[in-house]
């Protein structure tokens, strides 16, 4: 089965004018053929995300003229403008909408669904979107659209602005990508209004970013971050917030937005595995913007110096989005506008800055939760994720049930490269059943095909193994596909075990479910609206490599050692060496420090090949 969102990296899309060009011309004859005798340029089965639809496709068309003047265009445009400025401007309230500031204002808006009261919830994201294609056709108006209609659509995005910003509550949702997005909005509408009006209108924007985003931002992997949906970070729309700062930066030129996106960029990029694969979520697990994060990862990846092109996406939606029929859908055409009219270029080779929740290096990558417990381990073409063993994830020691990866202090690391080999030694304080202070020490050493982890920690009652992980995923080239799975060793003896319960919270990877699906399932709300992150924390149970210790330890430690990827016959050997402690295998020598660390408390690491 393979995950139908995570194919191509984003930067294997062609992103030269001519791409561009004919993207567009694609648009343009699908938008020709579909338009109704009364301008409607919506899907037929469009019956959600509408209100901005056609107006989206509207802006597309005078975006394709000023590049192309098509001589079809001008009537085709003006025809479907005026289909949305009769029908799809909405000035009474929609029946049951809980967000309002101020009832009956008369202020326009769009309605997420047509029908008033059926599903009125989505009206605000809809209305920012309705927003930001009628700024972007504002924007190509010139010698096309005639000064009434012009008019009409200026009036109707200042009332967008005010509806958004005056008539409801800010963000509703909790949405970074939404309220950075009405922010883009309000910046580019200022640029359309006369005098002190603009400066209030753009004023208003920079306060709401600061005030109510900025200000608000969430951390996680110490990286401060826009919250999204109530969390941190969603894969889906984190890189859309990522577009939306690097479009805000782009016509507003303020340094906060470069900074944000900076900070989030290289948040991104120490999530994202070497190979592409991310998940995660308050909203979705594993499904995958496309187009939509094109700008900001192309934008950003150029400015932190770093391949955040490499970000598996959704293939179906690779130039805008589409219908299940693949026919164009009007919903997010302000990005692809942006896209065409952006000059970045992407930035192809990994960042060589040390990242303290990453390790990567050729095609091995590891990257570390908030806790300094791998979140993501990829090696030799399949990615492993924490396993779960009695309602615990992670990976770590475990002993009479309990895993000791959940830190009770400070966590300590230190990055090491030496003799082509990269290494992160973690440190961690943990606390098991018995309440006594034990100090995990944790070294991940890789040569760029192989991933070798060694673990040792003081030594433990009763028969401990090390849990390794979910084999999950593995990369066939073009895509990634379920497995269960993976080129894995260890000194001591090795296990794949699946859940012996059977049951929606026991996770067992020789079936075709998902990740998603299961933390869906999982989850408190219906799909779509439940956090999968707080879901998957529900599992009991899942599929896990097991390892034993190693056999011989210092008396005072249990060892484990283990590879991920291929090599020589796996030997790993711990010797005291004073306070400190050696390790060699078939390809490195390890030193490490005493537990306690230097003089500051700081890991101390010395590596060689060997």
């Amino acid at each position: 089965m393979h995950l139908p969102r995570q194919l191509a990296p984003l930067h294997d899309l062609p992103d030269t004018p001519e791409a561009y060009d004919a993207v567009l011309a694609d648009v343009t004859e699908q938008a020709l053929a579909r338009l109704t005798p009364e301008g409607n340029l919506e899907h037929p089965d469009c019956d959600d995300d509408i209100g901005d639809t056609s107006l989206g496709i509207t802006s597309l068309l005078a975006h394709a003229w000023q590049r192309g003047k098509d001589p079809r265009l001008p009537e085709a445009v003006a025809r479907s403008l005026a289909f949305h400025l009769r029908e799809r401007v909405y000035t009474d309230d929609n029946p049951g909408y809980p967000n309002l500031r101020v009832r009956n204002s008369g202020l326009p808006y769009a309605r997420y669904t047509l029908a008033a009261g059926a599903h009125p919830i989505g009206d605000w994201p809809s209305t920012v979107w309705a927003l930001l294609q009628a700024v972007n056709l504002l924007d190509a108006a010139d010698g096309l659209v005639d000064d009434a209609q012009r008019a009409e659509l200026l009036d109707v995005a200042r009332g967008y602005w005010r509806w958004l910003t005056e008539a409801t509550f800010f963000n509703p949702q909790e949405a970074g990508n939404q309220a950075i997005g009405c922010v883009v909005g309000g910046l580019m509408l200022a640029a359309h209004l006369p005098g002190a009006e603009g400066e209030s209108v753009r004023a208003r924007a920079l306060r709401l970013y600061t005030d109510e985003i900025h200000a608000h931002r969430v951390t996680d992997r110490g990286a401060a971050l826009p919250p999204e949906h109530g969390g941190a970070y969603d894969n889906n729309y984190g890189p859309i917030s990522l577009s939306f700062l690097a479009q805000a930066h782009r016509v507003s030129g303020e340094e906060i937005f470069a900074e944000d996106g900076d900070t989030l960029a290289r948040y991104i990029d120490a999530r994202l595995t070497g190979g592409g694969f991310d998940n995660g979520g308050p909203r979705y697990s594993e499904q995958h913007s496309a187009f939509e994060s094109v700008l900001g990862l192309r934008y950003f990846g150029a400015r932190i110096g770093a391949d955040l092109g490499r970000y598996r996406a959704d293939s179906r939606w690779a130039r805008h989005a589409v219908k299940e029929d693949g026919g164009v859908d009007g919903h997010f055409a302000w990005m692809l506008v942006w896209q065409s009219q952006d000059t970045s270029r992407w930035h192809r080779d990994p960042s060589i800055a040390i990242a303290r929740h990453q390790l990567r290096a050729g095609t091995v990558s590891v990257a570390f939760d908030s806790r300094m417990t791998p979140a993501v381990v990829e090696a030799a073409g399949t990615y492993y994720l924490p396993a779960a063993v009695n309602r615990q994830h992670g990976f770590g020691p475990v002993v009479d049930g309990f895993l000791l990866c959940r830190p009770m202090g400070e966590v300590r690391v230190r990055d090491v490269r030496s003799d082509g080999l990269t290494a992160k030694l973690v440190t961690k304080p943990v606390v098991g059943r018995d309440h006594v202070l034990r100090h995990v020490q944790s070294l991940y050493v890789t040569d760029g095909t192989s991933l070798w982890t060694t673990v040792t920690v003081e030594r433990l009652p009763g028969t401990p193994y090390l849990l390794a992980g979910l084999p999950y995923a593995e990369d066939d080239g073009d895509r990634v596909r379920r497995t269960a799975e993976g080129e894995v060793t260890s000194v001591g003896a090795l296990r794949l075990t699946h859940p012996s319960d059977e049951g929606i919270d026991h996770f067992d990877a020789r079936t075709e479910t998902t990740q998603e699906l299961a933390a869906f399932a999982l989850a408190e709300d219906p799909r779509g609206y439940g956090n999968p992150d707080e879901g998957w924390r529900h599992l009991v149970s899942s599929t896990a490599l097991e390892a034993d210790p190693a056999p011989e330890a210092p008396d005072d430690l249990h060892a484990f050692a283990v590879r991920y990827g291929p090599g020589e016959a796996l030997t790993a050997t711990f010797t005291r060496d004073g306070a400190g402690l050696t390790i060699r295998t078939e390809a490195f020598t390890a030193q490490l420090g005493e537990v306690a660390g230097d003089a500051h408390g700081e890991p101390e690491l010395t590596l060689s090949a060997g």
